[in-house]
């Protein structure tokens, strides 16, 4: 099981090639691909493409959200700003979700770099 961030996801239904594609769409083939939340409404929050998107968002299994989530975000989040590193909001929650379910993250953004040295967050390949 693998999650994928928005930029790959993009880059994926764009017919984009890449390792990152690849890895989606190997991952959708074995039926291996779920989704954080906050990815599925970055994706469904672009009006051009969220009619075409939500049938195919819909299909895929989404990542839940326990217990302590948000505050566990939060202190992940404060943890790189303290040390000068930069920790958008939207990335924290997306890092946190994938640590929680202990899955790697997907991702053609270079930001999440610091959610793998700090905190513990997989990126595949």
């Amino acid at each position: 099981m693998i999650a994928a961030d928005s930029s790959s996801l993009i880059a994926y239904f764009q017919g984009i090639s890449g390792a990152d594609v690849e890895a989606i769409a190997n991952a959708v083939a074995d039926e291996a691909l779920s989704l954080p939340p906050v990815v599925v409404t970055e994706l469904l929050s672009d009006e051009t493409a969220r009619q075409s998107l939500l049938p195919v968002i819909a299909a895929l299994p989404k990542l839940a959200i326990g217990e302590g989530y948000w505050e566990r975000a939060g202190t992940m989040r404060s943890l790189l700003r303290t040390k000068g590193l930069r920790a958008k909001i939207a990335d924290a929650l997306i890092a946190q979700c994938c640590i929680d379910h202990n899955i790697a993250l997907v991702s053609r953004d270079a930001d999440f770099r610091h959610f793998v040295l700090h905190c513990g967050l997989r990126l595949y390949p």
